[in-house]
């Protein structure tokens, strides 16, 4: 269908915005090592200020530093070639300055502080990319997203978060990963060094809560893909892993269950799945966590292959400096050989904006949130959409606590729907899901395991069915 101009003006203002969005998600990452190197100058700074007796106790600090400075540089390595291996879902050159022409907000702290904006312009495309494998595979759904690290002072929801620029689910576009080499962008230009030697990345003026986002994925990486991030996984991952084995004992190789996994963040939890037997799609709204996920996915070419130093970023509540310091090696496992079954992709895009698009109704056998629907305005446009997307019969596992993320959203046009558990399922009953188990899980989130501080959550988990031809959804859509 043709265009009319107003059309094309607004899908230029789209793309405008979604262009700002990304350079701002892609100069946070650069700012990763000035930002790192202005914590160490400032620990440096309280050193010197220390009184010689003082000083003399504290002798092996400056060696500490240094130590820091390499872990930095080792880190800005990772980055670097996760950045030169990113390739745009969209022209990069794009003039982004004609949003603030047309006095529109491009990329407030308000919409990178969240993983999903109340704002009326929710700018963000929809890209489906297959995962590469040993063998060439394809979506069996589609899409492409990003991260959000809500700057909150609660530490809870900062280790939970990461938001960034996202993808609309206008104007999809395919970006299928797997190619040979990784491959420069155009855009972000870096002479690729030894992680031991002093790397130069250009300079950037980059808002405190951006950084904090790209040390959330740091820690996330540990989660989803390093060994000491089994425990964790063990905690939140298995006992959903357990729960599918259950309910579908053997898949067909001809024609596998298909499972949903909104919220898939680095695609770890969307992986297992797969090696169950199902095609999986993982979707992530963020694109922090879909540049860093689409890197380890399609662009590692070995077992630990990549060392990082995820708990550098702070000096509180260590047993010692040698914890603080300890490397961490990654992927614990090697995703193009990992048993992955044909149709796994990533869709990154906003869950509501994606989902709710008639292709997708009773298109799931299975719908899989892990700490995911918390971060909903409306939690029950959440379950509406699940309900939707579920076949008659399809199964809903949940697994996660309820903090909410815009609770403490206080902006007039902000929106946020916080509703005890007992609500939730109460909402999800009258939908037409039928309450098959349930339990608590304790969990920690992206927590250092040596760390003395340990926020633990009481997660609910539970298993709920779509009924056979329930018409609740249906009577209440007529009122």
């Amino acid at each position: 269908m043709e265009l009319n101009d107003e059309q094309i003006r607004q899908k230029k203002m789209e793309e405008a915005l979604e262009v700002k969005s990304l350079r701002r998600i892609i100069s946070a990452f650069l700012n990763y090592p000035d930002a790192a190197e202005d914590d160490v100058k400032r620990y440096e700074r309280s050193f010197r200020k220390l009184p010689p007796a003082h000083k003399s106790l504290l002798s092996h600090l400056p060696s500490k530093y240094r130590s820091l400075r390499r872990c930095i540089s080792a880190n800005t390595y990772f980055i670097l070639n996760m950045l030169e291996a990113f390739e745009p879902p969209l022209d990069m050159s794009i003039d982004a300055d004609i949003c603030e022409d047309e006095h529109l907000e491009c990329c407030s702290d308000t919409h990178h502080q969240h993983r999903d904006s109340s704002s009326s312009h929710n700018h963000h495309r929809t890209v489906t990319e297959t995962v590469k494998t040993s063998s060439q595979i394809s979506s069996c759904a589609a899409s492409d997203g990003m991260c959000c690290s809500r700057g909150s002072t609660n530490p809870e929801r900062e280790q939970r978060e990461s938001d960034g620029a996202g993808l609309s689910a206008a104007n999809a576009n395919c970006c299928e990963e797997g190619h040979g080499s990784a491959k420069s962008n155009g855009n972000v230009t870096c002479d690729m060094q030894d992680p031991s030697s002093e790397l130069t990345v250009p300079s950037f003026d980059v808002p405190l809560v951006d950084v904090d986002k790209v040390r959330c994925i740091v820690r996330n990486i540990v989660r989803d893909w390093a060994s000491e991030g089994q425990m964790e996984r063990d905690q939140c991952y298995q006992p959903i892993l357990d729960e599918l084995n259950r309910l579908f004992p053997t898949c067909s190789k001809d024609s596998p269950p298909c499972c949903l996994v909104p919220g898939a963040g680095l695609g770890r939890l969307a992986l297992e799945i797969s090696r169950l037997g199902f095609a999986c799609q993982g979707n992530e709204f963020s694109y922090y966590m879909m540049i860093c996920s689409s890197f380890i996915l399609n662009h590692t070419n070995s077992v630990d292959e990549w060392t990082i130093y995820p708990w550098i970023h702070s000096n509180c509540n260590s047993l010692s400096d040698a914890d603080q310091l300890r490397p961490v090696s990654i992927p614990d496992i090697l995703p193009a050989s990992a048993g992955i079954t044909e149709g796994f992709s990533m869709c990154g895009g906003d869950f509501i904006e994606v989902y709710t698009d008639p292709s997708q109704e009773g298109a799931w056998d299975v719908v899989v949130t892990c700490f995911f629907i918390d971060t909903a305005h409306n939690i029950v446009e959440y379950i509406e959409i699940i309900w939707k997307i579920l076949k008659d019969g399809g199964v809903w596992i949940n697994l996660g606590p309820l903090l909410y993320h815009f609770s403490e959203a206080y902006g007039e046009n902000e929106m946020s729907v916080e509703l005890s558990l007992e609500d939730v399922k109460k909402v999800a009953l009258n939908y037409g899901f039928h309450l098959e188990k349930e339990s608590t899980i304790e969990t920690t989130y992206t927590t250092n395991p040596r760390s003395m501080m340990q926020n633990r959550y009481f997660a609910a988990f539970w298993t709920m069915t779509k009924k056979f031809g329930n018409k609740t959804l249906e009577k209440n859509d007529a009122e």
